[in-house]
């Protein structure tokens, strides 16, 4: 049997290797992209800290929590130490002022040169204990005769208004007492008395009178305005006598 002649224009079948082509660049990409993915997730991704270093960390974030309160505490400390400092010489300040005044009353008042007065009130000076009561301190004096010793008591009234009325409170309405005897005293040259008054709700004092009776000779009667007596709370603490 012959075989079937080929034609002779007809060219012998070839393979195509389009397709193929197209698969293996697509596998070699999987393939990469899938090694590039493993090594940044394991290989080159930098590790985390250990507990032990977190335990580190935090001790140390701890430490300097507990420095910042006590350097606050300290600052704080220092502030309300500075405040009570200033406050205290401001006092101290106040009183050597004080101080130096009565030394210079003191000297005018018995030095060789003073004027002799007789029994009379130097100073009358009120502090408010409640809307009410108040405290009186009351500085006598006297250096007519010297040497000799000045004794007697002391009473106060008030004026001032009570419902658009004026009033005067006595001694024994200021105390709260009838008969209520005065404040008593006893010195050479002077003297700080004190005691306390008690006003009545409603009242509004306009002046304080101060009424000196010695055991013998005239009583002695002297006013201050209430405002002025008032405003100098404070002032003649340390009551003395001579």
């Amino acid at each position: 049997m012959n075989a079937r002649p080929v034609p002779p224009n007809v060219p012998p079948p070839r393979f195509k290797r389009g397709p193929f082509i197209a698969l293996s660049v697509l596998g070699g990409a999987l393939v990469l992209g899938g090694w590039a993915l493993w090594h940044a997730l394991a290989g080159d991704a930098e590790p985390g800290p250990t507990p032990a270093q977190l335990r580190v960390q935090q001790q140390r974030i701890e430490v300097l929590e507990q420095q910042v309160a006590t350097l606050s505490r300290s600052d704080q400390i220092s502030r309300d130490a500075n405040r009570d400092l200033q406050a205290t010489l401001s006092e101290r300040d106040e009183e050597i002022a004080g101080l130096r005044a009565d030394v210079a009353f003191y000297e005018r008042f018995v030095g060789a040169t003073a004027q002799r007065r007789g029994l009379s009130v130097h100073e009358l000076i009120l502090q408010p204990q409640d809307e009410q009561a108040w405290h009186f301190t009351a500085t006598l004096t006297q250096n007519l005769n010297r040497g000799a010793v000045n004794a007697g008591r002391l009473l106060v009234s008030v004026e001032g208004t009570e419902a658009g009325k004026l009033r005067r409170l006595a001694w024994a309405d200021l105390r709260q007492q009838p008969n209520a005897p005065g404040v008593p005293y006893s010195f050479k040259y002077f003297q700080q008395v004190e005691g306390d008054l008690l006003l009545p709700p409603g009242f509004k004092p306009v002046r304080v009178i101060a009424r000196v009776v010695p055991q013998s000779g005239a009583a002695v009667e002297q006013s201050f305005p209430w405002a002025q007596a008032s405003a100098k709370e404070g002032a003649g603490q340390g009551a003395a006598t001579r």
